[in-house]
């Protein structure tokens, strides 16, 4: 098994990444493990605090719940992960079972902050884009999926996403073992790092 952490800020192409590798890897040798389904519950808080919550600073994240389903996930355990929804801020009380495959990719702007889960990673990819790219694929992705308007998705970018990244998610970047510029526009270096994956699972 190899467990692969993919950070990178809001809106590098993350997930356009991990989508493209899943793709050129084997069918069925891969399971993924979003960082987002681990935002911490806040059903207990009012609708009103929900809508101020930073879900780019680390604390948003329940590393501890994140960390053992990884550990579970090592030892080749089905784990049943949280589903959660920007809309309400809240987990749903079902779950997503998920099944230990030959490739397990974790992804999520603020997997490298904590070293407990960075440790179990045995490579870790840093997809990189300009803020300019990011700020663009945030607007249109908040305001599709998530509800939001134009003028409170720039309200958020720059109260919390740009200093947020600054502080806690490029930084990260310097425990990368792999950097991925320009997101998911970059077919070489997926292309790569694909194959590099393939013969990994192949003669481990």
């Amino acid at each position: 098994m190899l467990v692969i952490g993919i950070a990178g800020g809001t809106g590098s192409g993350k997930t356009t990444v991990v989508k493209k590798i899943v793709d050129l890897l084997p069918e069925n040798s891969v399971t993924i493990i979003p960082q987002d389904s681990y935002y911490r519950d806040n059903s207990h808080l009012p609708m009103e605090e929900r809508l101020k919550i930073n879900f780019d600073h680390p604390d948003s994240v329940e590393f501890s719940l994140l960390i053992d389903d990884i550990k579970k996930v090592k030892q080749k355990k089905t784990i049943y992960q949280p589903i959660y929804s920007y809309l309400t801020c809240t987990r749903s009380e079902e779950t997503i079972k998920v099944v230990p495959r030959r490739v397990v990719i974790v992804e999520g702007i603020l997997i490298f902050t904590n070293k407990k889960l960075r440790d179990l990673f045995d490579l870790k990819i840093f997809v990189y884009a300009d803020a300019d790219d990011r700020l663009s694929r945030v607007i249109k992705r908040d305001i599709v999926e998530r509800g939001r308007s134009v003028s409170t998705v720039l309200e958020r970018y720059e109260k919390t996403v740009k200093p947020m990244h600054l502080e806690f998610i490029e930084p990260t970047m310097r425990y990368a073992d792999l950097i991925i510029p320009q997101g998911g526009n970059n077919h070489k270096a997926i292309e790569l790092m694909s194959k590099f994956i393939e013969q990994r699972i192949s003669n481990p």
